[in-house]
């Protein structure tokens, strides 16, 4: 039986084979570290074959492409300089072939479909997570938590917050009215945020909040025109820099953060980044090597891991998205992995702010968001194989690509602008 390229390759015909695939790779980087190989070739396997389907289409032109793959490119380069070089090459092959295959997922796969298998994906892996999962003492705040089947309650905390924007997203943005995808986004919701609530991560509960407030502000944009979406947006902004000056002022952050029994050391935090600022200033400009740093037998790795009683000698990073770059790919590196991060965030900004509909643009900017704002405590982007690199390249792929408008766009983004005054 031959099956027709357009259920495999074409964003408007394939939605059972993209959401599918968008699963699987959700419960691949959830849980690689317990599968093992077997779960990584799975995950290659739904993404890389599509190239011989045609070439053309699934790769597109990747010299347009270049500033996307400029980190990728250089932790590959790292390998020269690292005292760890098999680690380094191993891990930066690793990391530039997931950018190839989010590369592929965005040029194949739609927004909606990309929506609905995130919440398919995201109730399989809480699922196993709820079926199988433990409780673990956190090595930073020494408290006693709910981490499912991930080894620390900020993954478990990740995977519930994606499920919760995802949900809001299908519901408020691409207005999904089928009684069967409600019903999904609703299960995937509900689940996620017991998670959230189980798994005792100040930085999911905080960071998902705000997203999701970020989520239902932007909804009535599409009513103004593109001058009033922009005097908004930046009265919004100003306003929201006065609220951080005032909480950093009068100690509302430090109430914040003690309902979940931190503190203004953000429980270890702060020495962490300390140790990670010194360690940066041995290869300031490029760095240690990709994944040089956290290497069994290396002096200050062993020392750091003794500090916070890691005995695994693994899974270990500075919890600071910006530090653990510049240790390992120096200020070039951040600078490379700053354009993608940031460089996607504006953009999605931008095409809301222009454009009279872009429900895409505004789950991609809700998604880069939740990537900024989680970079200053945790590593979410820099590593292959995980469920934060993936999305964020897909979404500054995006950017390379002509706008689609899917069906089932959300009505405030598509209604007739007002005129301005």
């Amino acid at each position: 039986m031959r099956i027709a390229k357009s259920a495999l390759i074409d964003p408007d015909k394939n939605g059972l084979y993209g959401m599918a695939a968008v699963a699987l790779s959700f419960f691949v980087f959830a849980y690689s570290s317990k599968f093992g190989q077997i779960s990584i070739l799975a995950y290659y396997a739904v993404w890389f074959p599509l190239v011989i389907v045609d070439y053309r289409r699934v790769l597109g032109n990747y010299t347009r492409y270049i500033w996307i793959f400029a980190f990728g490119i250089l932790a590959v380069l790292s390998s020269f300089w690292s005292d760890a070089m098999s680690t380094t090459m191993r891990a930066s092959i690793q990391y530039l072939t997931h950018i190839i295959c989010a590369l592929i997922a965005m040029r194949v796969i739609s927004i909606t479909t990309l929506t609905r298998g995130a919440l398919i994906g995201i109730i399989v892996v809480l699922l196993y997570s709820l079926l199988f999962g433990i409780y673990l003492s956190d090595a930073l705040d020494g408290t006693f938590s709910f981490v499912g089947a991930f080894s620390s309650k900020n993954q478990l905390g990740f995977y519930a917050s994606l499920g919760v924007i995802f949900a809001a997203c299908s519901v408020l943005v691409l207005r999904q009215r089928d009684i069967i995808w409600l019903g999904i986004a609703g299960v995937a919701g509900l689940m996620s945020a017991y998670c959230l609530l189980a798994s005792q991560s100040a930085t999911s509960v905080i960071t998902t909040a705000a997203i999701v407030a970020l989520i239902i502000g932007f909804l009535p944009v599409g009513m103004l025109s593109p001058a009033n979406r922009k005097m908004i947006f930046f009265a919004v902004v100003g306003l929201g820099g006065l609220v951080v000056v005032a909480s950093l002022q009068f100690g509302l952050l430090d109430a914040v953060l003690g309902v979940f029994g931190k503190d203004s050391t953000l429980t270890g935090r702060t020495y962490l980044w300390q140790q990670g600022i010194e360690a940066a200033k041995a290869s300031p400009i490029l760095g240690v090597g990709y994944q040089g740093f956290w290497v069994a037998g290396f002096f200050d790795a062993e020392r750091l891991w003794n500090d916070f009683f890691i005995t695994t000698r693994s899974g270990f990073h500075f919890h600071n998205t910006y530090i653990e770059t510049v240790v390992e790919n120096g200020f070039v590196g951040m600078l490379f992995l700053g354009i993608v991060l940031y460089g996607t965030l504006f953009g999605h900004l931008r095409s809301i702010l222009m454009r009279k509909s872009d429900p895409q643009g505004l789950v991609l900017l809700a998604l880069c968001a939740l990537f900024v704002v989680r970079s200053f405590v945790e590593i979410d982007i820099i590593f292959a194989y995980q469920i934060g690199s993936f999305l964020l390249y897909y979404a500054a792929g995006k950017l390379t690509l002509p706008q689609r408008a899917p069906a089932g766009a959300f009505s405030g983004m598509a209604m007739k602008p007002l005129a301005g005054r």
